[in-house]
């Protein structure tokens, strides 16, 4: 079938009008991106030009490799074009008004890329931009990141339900995402983090709630043996993400246990790959030997932000039912 009639039947499957929480996305949208995604990745050619003279504002309160290069990149390659707007040091909400920033520039641009420390600001913004706002991280959610692990396991395995994604250390945005996500997409999702860092109690119980209509199920424990018993995928992250590097030193306390090794590695399946959302502390969450390891699919997973951004991008911009926000 041509690339472009397919992508265009993928399209008519997507009313989403924002991407700020992983909940968004309905079952069939999470397949709709992995899927769009693919076909962009295998024939780049005929996506050349499908958002030409659109434009993507990227607003960053947090430094960035993955995400500022592969949204531009993607938003470029498919025709259109980005600006950046550098918040590093002056916070959305602190010169003005966090609605007046969006009203401003649903003026300008097609789509609002925010990578932010409070998940409210990128809310804020959806609530009162006229234009398509993607959560590029906040303190409560990584959808972006969410949705290209899932591209990277269903390109490993050919398959996402029923496989069993194991992730351990804290129960950051990350965990929530994965375990959101997952949910939607039939994965089997347990987290394993010291006792107080669990996910938000609310989430856990939201995907559980996913899951049980997907066939998936969520778990979250104590112990990082019996998480990974079984797994398809070991996952872990940084001990301490943004904002929390006051802790540094406590935390490494506290998650030793939970340092992915080749020895924890043993109880999982045969199979089975390691997974990081990269930066990675060698050495901290996990052993170099792992990561570096023919097993560790890190850098798949980097290059699948690029593809699912694409698609997400595409998605939300060709949307037939093109959002229209009431004001607050």
């Amino acid at each position: 079938m041509d690339q472009t009639k397919t992508g265009k039947a993928n399209a008519n499957r997507f009313s989403a009008a924002d991407l700020v929480f992983d909940t968004d996305l309905s079952r069939v949208e999470a397949q709709a991106v992995l899927d769009v995604a693919d076909q962009m990745r295998q024939r780049p050619a005929r996506y050349r030009r499908v958002l030409a003279g659109r434009m993507l504002a990227l607003l960053f309160e947090k430094p960035s490799l993955r995400t500022r290069v592969t949204f531009e990149v993607a938003m470029k390659s498919l025709g259109g074009d980005s600006i950046f707007i550098d918040c590093r040091g002056e916070p959305l909400g602190q010169r003005e008004p966090v609605a007046d920033v969006a009203r401003n520039l649903d003026r300008w641009v097609d789509v609002i890329a925010a990578r932010t420390f409070r998940h409210a600001t990128v809310e804020e913004l959806a609530a009162w931009a006229r234009v398509p706002v993607i959560n590029a991280l906040s303190d409560r959610a990584h959808p972006c990141q969410a949705l290209a692990d899932m591209l990277t396991l269903r390109n490993v395995f050919g398959r996402l339900e029923g496989l069993k994604l194991a992730f351990v250390g804290d129960g950051n945005n990350v965990a929530h995402s994965l375990l959101l996500t997952g949910a939607q997409l039939g994965v089997h999702v347990t987290v394993a983090t010291p006792p107080s860092y669990e996910p938000d109690p609310e989430i856990v119980a939201s995907a559980a709630a996913i899951a049980s209509r997907n066939g998936g199920f969520v778990r979250v424990l104590n112990d990082p043996v019996e998480a990974v018993e079984g797994a398809h995928a070991i996952y872990t992250d940084v001990w301490a993400s943004m904002g929390s590097e006051h802790e540094v030193n406590l935390r490494r306390e506290r998650f030793r246990a939970y340092q992915v090794t080749q020895k924890l590695f043993q109880g999982a399946d045969g199979k089975a790959v390691f997974m990081h959302c990269l930066p990675a502390h060698r050495g901290e969450e996990v052993e170099a030997e792992v990561l570096e390891s023919p097993r560790s699919v890190v850098f798949d997973q980097a290059e699948n932000r690029l593809h699912a951004q694409k698609a997400l991008l595409w998605l939300l911009l060709t949307n037939p039912s093109a959002r229209s926000h009431s004001r607050l």
